[in-house]
């Protein structure tokens, strides 16, 4: 009876393709600082097999234990941590379409492509990844531009691509580019479960102005709230794929540690 119906819920590995059926048939070229770069056809997001799809299936005498050590660890450790022991997911109970941002971000989304908002969708959110623009002097406007002109790009070859769902200006001026609810091109191979801010800076030292700063610490601990986060939640584009980015926090590690710091301060 228990595989009868388990044969009739629908495979998690199935609910994630279909999500990704828009952009499965053309699959463009990464840029330069989003990863390796996908051969066409195939789907750099695709979720690895759970560890509990790739154990092999237990004897008989190990099914009928197996609820009852689970029970044991549910309860010495917590019934999360039982579930994570036993390679089940925790539930994810964040609905982030329901999100509102606040009257200080401003929403300019940019138009729905292959190459800068795939429009698929986000299920969960993990971290919040830092990046820098790696342009000087841009402006926040400048930056959403570039990331709305990838559309323009010939679908049918290689091309750029990019993205980021919000924008910190040299002002202060907060853009969001791309709804929560959506992936973005960003942070290459966890743009399935991170949200990513972009921010501009007036030098060659990545070092952020002040408003730029107090902005930046005031949209994450915003999000963190929003998402259920922590500031430990926080990381570096560096700490995804090794890049330099954001360059001041890569060569400063006591600065980041100083804004994780500021951003669990603004959260309470």
């Amino acid at each position: 009876m228990k595989d009868k119906k388990r044969a009739n819920r629908p495979d998690k590995d199935d609910i994630f393709e279909k999500d990704y059926q828009k952009i499965r048939q053309i699959q463009p070229r990464a840029s330069e600082g989003n990863g390796r770069t996908p051969r066409r056809g195939e789907d750099p997001f695709r979720q690895p097999q759970s560890k509990s799809r790739q154990r092999k299936k237990a004897p008989f005498l190990a099914k009928a234990a197996a609820p009852l050590l689970a029970l044991a660890i549910g309860t010495a450790a917590g019934l999360g941590g039982g579930y994570w022991l036993w390679g089940y997911e925790r539930p994810y109970t964040v609905n982030l379409k329901e999100i509102q941002a606040p009257s200080w971000v401003e929403q300019e989304f940019i138009r729905k492509n292959l190459f800068s908002r795939p429009d698929v969708t986000l299920k969960q959110v993990n971290n919040i990844v830092i990046h820098y623009v790696a342009n000087t002097n841009s402006s926040a406007a400048a930056n959403r531009r570039y990331f709305d002109n990838l559309a323009d790009q010939d679908p049918q070859q290689p091309g750029t691509v990019g993205g980021s769902h919000f924008i910190v200006g040299l002002e202060g001026e907060v853009l969001q580019i791309i709804p929560l609810s959506e992936i973005t091109y960003a942070a290459a191979p966890r743009n399935f479960d991170t949200i990513s801010i972009e921010v501009c800076h007036p030098d060659d030292t990545g070092k952020f102005s002040q408003p730029t700063y107090d902005s930046l610490v005031r949209l994450t601990a915003w999000l963190c709230n929003e998402l259920d986060l922590s500031s430990n939640d926080l990381i570096r584009h560096h700490d995804v794929s090794g890049k330099n980015c954001p360059k001041y926090y890569v060569e400063h590690e006591d600065e980041w540690k100083q804004f994780k710091k500021d951003v669990k301060a603004a959260m309470k």
